[in-house]
Formats: C-alpha cells, structure tokens, sequence
C-alpha cells in the first residue's frame, strides 16, 4: 500500500461529505416546494485492490469512499396513488360544486323560493274570490302573477349563466390539459438525455410529476413510468403523452344550455368521436352539462322550470277560461308561453287590468266568484305546478345532499393520498438538520485524516536521516 493512498482516500471522504451538504442544503432550500421530493446522497465503501503473486502484502484497507448517485426517495406506487385519488376527487367535486350552486339558487324552502311565490299566486286568487269587486285584489292578482313569472324566467337565466361559465371553463381547461401533455412531452425528452448521461434528473422528475398529478385532476388521467425514465400518460386508454410526442384534445358542443345537445371531448385529429370515459373536473363538468335527458345538473333544474311554466299557464289557462269576468265575458288564456324559446323565458301574464280576469262561473252573476275560488285551489291539487315543483325540489336536494357526500370521501381520499406520499417524500427539517451535522462532522474527519496523513509525509519526506537536530 502507498503511503499516499491515505491522501486519496482522506479526498474521496472530504468529496463525499461536501456532496452530502450540498444535496442537504437542496433539501433544505425546497423544504416549501410544491411537488419537491427529498434527495439522499448514495455511497459505497471503494475496495482495496486485490494483489496476487508470491509476495503477499497482508491484509489491506479499502480506498475510501465512491459517490454512486443522488437518491429520489419517492414512492411510484403512492405517486400513482394520488393520481388516482385526485382524479376521483376532481370529479366529484365538479359535480357537487356545481350541484349545491344551483341548489343555493333556488332558495328553498325560503321566503325567496318559488314554492312562496306559487303559494302567494294562490292566496291572491283566494282574497280575490272573498272580495270580487276589489280593485286592489285584483292588481294583487296580476302583480304576484308578474313576480311569479319573472322569478321563474330569472331563476331560469341563473342556470342557464352557470351552464354557460362551465361551458367557458371545459374550453379553459382543455386548453390547460394540452399545454401540460406538451410541457410533460418536454420533460420526457430532458429526463431520458439526463439518464442516459448518467446524470441527476430529480428535480425534472418533480415538475412532470406536479403536471402528471394536474392533468389527472382534470381529466383523470392514468400515468405509468417506462423503463427509459420517461411517463406515459393515458386517457380513455389512449396516450396523451408517449415518449417525447404529445395529442391534444378539443372541446365541441353547444355554448347555449338550450341547445339541449351534450357538450363532448375528443382528440384534435378525431375532433368526431367523442371519448368515452373521461374522469376528474373536466368529467364531472361535462356531467353537469349533460342534457337533462342523460341526467345533466344542469339541464335537469332547467327543465324543471319549463316544465313548471309549462304546467302553471296550462292548469291556470285551463280554469281561468271556463270562467267569465264580472260583465260576462268569457275569460281567455291568464299566462301565455308562446313562441321559440324555453317556456321559462316566455312565460307572460295575458290580462292587463283586473275587469279581465275571469272571477265568476257562467251565469253566476255579477258577485260570483266561484271561479277564483277554483283557481286558488290548483295549488293544492294532485299533479299542480306546486306538486310538480316540491318533488324536484326534493329528487334535486337528495341528489345534491349524494354528490356531496361523495365529494367529501373523495377528497378526504386524496388528502390521505397526498399525505401518505409527503410522509416518504417530504422533507423534514428536523431530519434535514440532522443530515447536516453529519455530513459536517464527516467533513471535518476527512480534513484531520488529511491533515495527519500530510504531518506523517512531511516527517517521512523532510526529516528521515536527520538525528540530532
């Protein structure tokens, strides 16, 4: 053995330890990053050369320490654990969101509801009845029949702008998807050269890892890691990223809830074949955008006030003309919802002035008013807008209260997902700390190793044959 191997192996240890602080201090300045994996320093003993022949030397210490490589210590499985769970969270949430804004905006059962304004419509008719020459009965009348037909249309236009600003962030979010495949797309590239060349890409790792886990809360995507370091990122089993070469997807459908068309998502290049199955925020918009007849939120709440409109002026319609006003003539329609459009929208009130409502039954005379009374009884009739109106409500609130509750598992989900992850990939000062001083203490062993092996040297060189001095 040289006496100047101890200076090799005295270096290796002084290389090591620096290495170490300097991948400590990384963990320490990411110690906030969002998606930073912690980093360890990977070494192994260097063996003494093997000698053979017919001298032997005696047994022979190692020569110091080799570098082997920067460990990323995360977990592919937890990492695809809350890609997964993300997803599924995403989804759920898009749903329930969606749901409890438009539950919130009907306003049941409060003073500002529907339900109140139909009772109020009801209760008119009925003072009318009691008192059928009142001027001010009838401008009641008429006045909740307008508050009750512009509550509909404005509760109508609430959904219709909801739909609207979703269908707005499908394109949004889309946009968002494609440029996160071409960033993972990049990445892929800088990995794969950073491997081959047997470098670190741990901190690229990180990045396409963060927009791996967006585009699955978007989309629900799947990913998986190939064996040349790159990700493969999949919807509806198809790639979106393969390798270096990413596809984008485009959104088509109508921009109008109206339109009573599904709002899709399809490839760029296949923009007529919409994907079957795909999950996270963007799945559960398009979910709520459905129509109403493939159970869309959406579609469905605004049905229900077409169809109210539509059961309102046809019972009211229906019992208004069997009745005459208080000179005689015959009553005609009360609410109108003609024309092209939702019936919400259209829904009008056809008298002006009270002497047209029809009040009485024919041949009742001038004080009957028996037909009022009829009216303000369709309230409480089997199959009234009223019964219609209380049973979506309640198939809404129960199918609201469920998305709700599975929105909230989902996301407790994820939130255990991502915290089984950051327990092995998150950094810890108070380890970090630790690492530190050890790799200091090392540091400062591998410089008093160096210091005596130089002190011995100096001796060896500069005064061996010199006695007396």
């Amino acid at each position: 053995m040289s006496t100047f191997s101890g200076l090799n192996t005295a270096a290796s240890a002084l290389a090591a330890a620096r290495r170490g602080i300097d991948v400590t201090g990384q963990n320490i300045a990411n110690q906030n990053t969002a998606g930073y994996t912690r980093q360890r320093l990977e070494t192994s003993a260097v063996p003494s050369i093997a000698r053979a022949g017919m001298f032997s030397t005696g047994v022979m210490p190692g020569h110091g320490v080799s570098i082997d490589g920067i460990a990323r210590l995360g977990d592919a499985l937890l990492d695809a654990r809350v890609r997964d769970a993300v997803g599924a969270a995403g989804y759920w949430g898009a749903r329930a969101e969606a749901a409890r804004a438009a539950e919130a905006a009907m306003a049941e059962p409060t003073d500002a509801g529907l339900a109140k304004a139909l009772t109020r419509f009801w209760s008119g008719w009925q003072d009318l009845g009691n008192a059928p020459g009142s001027e001010s009965a009838a401008a009641v009348v008429l006045n909740n029949a307008e508050v009750l037909a512009s509550q509909i249309a404005a509760a109508y236009s609430t959904v219709a702008g909801q739909w609207s600003g979703l269908r707005t962030g499908v394109d949004r979010a889309v946009t968002e998807v494609n440029a996160a495949a071409d960033q993972i797309a990049q990445l892929n590239g800088e990995i794969r050269d950073a491997l081959n060349a047997g470098g670190s890409a741990n901190e690229l790792i990180d990045r396409r890892n963060v927009l791996a886990e967006e585009v699955a809360r978007q989309t629900g995507a799947q990913a998986t890691i190939e064996a040349d370091g790159t990700m493969t990122v999949r919807i509806d089993g198809n790639a979106l990223v393969a390798g270096t070469e990413s596809r984008h997807l485009v959104a088509s459908g109508p921009q109008d809830i109206a339109d009573g068309a599904p709002v899709t998502v399809a490839w760029a290049h296949r923009p007529d074949v919409p994907l079957r199955s795909v999950g996270g925020e963007l799945g559960g918009t398009l979910a709520v955008l459905a129509p109403a007849s493939e159970g869309g939120t959406l579609a469905s709440v605004a049905d229900a006030y077409n169809r109210l409109a539509e059961s309102l002026a046809a019972s009211v319609n229906a019992q208004h003309a069997a009745g005459v006003t208080t000179d005689g003539t015959p009553g005609g329609a009360f609410f109108d919802v003609s024309g092209a459009g939702p019936a919400a929208l259209l829904l009008r009130v056809v008298p002006t002035s009270g002497s047209q409502l029809a009040v009485a039954a024919p041949g009742g005379g001038a004080l009957d008013a028996s037909n009022a009374d009829a009216i303000s009884q369709i309230g409480t009739a089997a199959g009234s807008p009223d019964a219609l109106w209380a049973d979506f409500v309640t198939s809404f609130g129960v199918a609201t209260a469920g998305d709700a509750q599975r929105a909230t598992v989902a996301e407790v989900a994820a939130v255990t997902s991502v915290a089984a992850q950051q327990s092995v990939a998150g950094v810890d000062g108070d380890e970090e700390t630790i690492a530190l001083l050890t790799y200091q203490t090392a540091y400062q062993a591998a410089a008093r190793v160096l210091t005596a092996v130089d002190e011995a040297l100096d001796v060896l060189i500069n005064r061996t044959g010199l006695v007396g001095r």
